[in-house]
């Protein structure tokens, strides 16, 4: 697409800022202004060309429009609004350029950002996103890249609002009614409520919660495990020297469901700047070492924390509660006979225990033990005779990892998760290498290069996977065959190639391959 020189007669087009799915953005000089102030330029083009639904996306720009404008003028750390216009077909916004970089620029020049700078940003954003919601709006797209550090003074500034996007993607339904044919987003950043097009208040806190989290660790969401059993993001091992206060806090305010999350951005200040556990205003409760402590690794995954025996097979100690018996203040020496059958009954109990323990079912043969005479044999299992999501027997060694289904479902959608910075701005490279091998990282990089040399890229608004067979695993490669949909759309030179996207979910069934590489598990290859 060319780049205009200039907008609304008004707007000298000075360089282009960047491109997304929803338009191009210019840093424009405004020649009616006296200082010729410079300004960002938003174009905002309609998925759909449909002259049916123009005049319903006109109404619904001047009202975001509106939103926007008083949003600005009512908190200095969200850009405000000069202006907003049609031409030729295409949505306007300018707005205030706010001097400074993104935290996503901050983290790629100088590393992790410290504690004390991340509870900082945080305390200054939950107090936009406080008057934000009080407004009853929802930013939704909350990420490093959506908040810039002003130069003037380094306070951060929210940016990008979700609305005036779901506004250009409305289409007519077979109702003959204007509907959002999107998701406002950026996966990973976005919680499933969202992604099913429900977002709510929390949704910004846990989008808040993982930006907090990069910064702290240069992970993205796509980077980090689940829990195996909560499905609950693990993420504490890349910062271990963060506070128990700080961590307890980021924990909550990411939970998967909305219920377990802070519930306002109020709830979460107040629990951010709480200075002890006893003040009125915590909102979370310190969470005892068993439980704050990361699930160890094995193999570079997750496994779940059990209870370890005693230490020389001796039976666990019951400690009875402290009683409210009341104290004897005549005697000052000797035991009476209540103290007398409480240390009989302590003994008595502690024989009980241990012969239970000791006259325990000893265990079965487990099936890492048939599996591995199953392959002595020759014999190997195959997908249709397992079961689905049947674990994959544990190895011993780090020479034979394991891998579990929903581990390999967990790698595939980090992947699907990760395409949207792969294979559209920024590009990355690095983090395509960081979940691919070696082989399938070439690919990568070829795709890239052309999408760079023909200025496309994908906007990926949703995908699901779902598992058709259990993983296969021998040795160090395992594959296993999915069933994935995806909705994404392909742009080159700023208009969508009609050609090669597919409007709407398309699902196809594909056989993910994977190798054991280092300490980690990486897409090899897929079919």
């Amino acid at each position: 697409m060319m780049t205009p020189t200039r907008l609304n007669n008004r707007y000298q087009v000075i360089r282009d800022i960047g491109a997304g799915g929803f338009g191009q953005t210019f840093l424009v000089e405004d020649t009616q202004m006296p200082t010729q102030r410079r300004c960002v330029a938003k174009q905002l083009k309609p998925v759909t060309t449909n002259p049916q639904i123009f005049q319903l996306l006109q109404d619904r720009f001047a009202r975001e429009a509106a939103i926007l404008e008083e949003l600005g003028e009512g908190n200095t750390q969200i850009p405000r609004l000069y202006a907003y216009f049609e031409e030729d077909g295409q949505f306007y916004l300018v707005q205030e350029w706010i001097e400074g970089e993104t935290l996503t620029n901050r983290v790629e020049k100088g590393g992790k950002l410290s504690e004390s700078t991340v509870r900082e940003i945080l305390v200054s954003l939950l107090r936009v996103l406080e008057f934000v919601h009080s407004q009853r709006i929802v930013h939704r797209d909350i990420k490093p890249d959506n908040i810039i550090l002003r130069n003037s003074e380094g306070t951060p500034v929210l940016i990008d609002f979700g609305a005036v996007k779901e506004t250009m993607g409305t289409v007519m339904n077979s109702s003959g009614n204007g509907t959002s044919s999107i998701v406002i987003g950026t996966p990973g950043f976005m919680p499933s409520e969202q992604a099913a097009g429900r977002p709510v208040y929390s949704s910004d806190l846990y989008s808040l919660g993982l930006t907090a989290i990069y910064l702290l660790t240069e992970k993205w969401p796509q980077e980090l495990q689940t829990n195996h059993d909560t499905g609950e993001i693990v993420w504490r091992q890349y910062a271990p020297r963060i506070s128990p206060s700080l961590a307890t806090v980021l924990d909550k305010a990411i939970m998967s469901h909305p219920r377990d999350r802070f519930h306002t951005a109020r709830e979460m200040l107040d629990a951010l700047e709480a200075r002890n556990s006893s003040s009125p205003a915590v909102a979370v409760a310190p969470v005892p070492p068993t439980v704050a402590s990361v699930p160890p690794v094995a193999y570079g995954v997750p496994v779940t924390t059990v209870s370890a025996p005693p230490p020389n097979n001796q039976p666990p100690t019951v400690v009875s509660p402290p009683t409210s018996q009341p104290v004897d203040t005549t005697r000052s020496s000797g035991m009476g006979d209540w103290q007398k059958a409480m240390i009989i009954g302590g003994i008595i109990g502690t024989f009980v225990l241990f012969g239970l323990w000791i006259t325990r079912p000893q265990p079965t043969p487990t099936n890492a033990t048939a599996s591995s005479e199953t392959e002595n044999s020759g014999s190997s299992p195959t997908p249709e005779t397992s079961s689905n999501f049947a674990p994959v027997p544990s190895q011993s060694t780090p020479s034979t990892p394991s891998i579990t289904s929903q581990e390999a479902v967990g790698l595939i959608n980090n992947w699907l998760s990760a395409k949207s910075r792969i294979f559209a701005p920024p590009y990355d490279r690095q983090l395509a290498g960081r979940l691919t091998t070696g082989e399938r990282y070439r690919t990568t990089m070829g795709s890239i290069d052309w999408l760079q040399n023909n200025s496309a890229y994908y906007e990926y608004l949703s995908y699901n996977v779902q598992p058709k067979r259990d993983i296969f695993l021998s040795g160090t490669q395992a594959n296993i065959e999915v069933s994935i949909t995806e909705d994404l759309i392909l742009y080159v030179n700023g208009k969508v190639d009609s050609d090669r996207t597919t409007y709407g979910p398309n699902t196809q069934s594909y056989r993910f391959f994977f190798e054991w590489v280092g300490d980690s598990w990486k897409i090899s290859n897929v079919q």
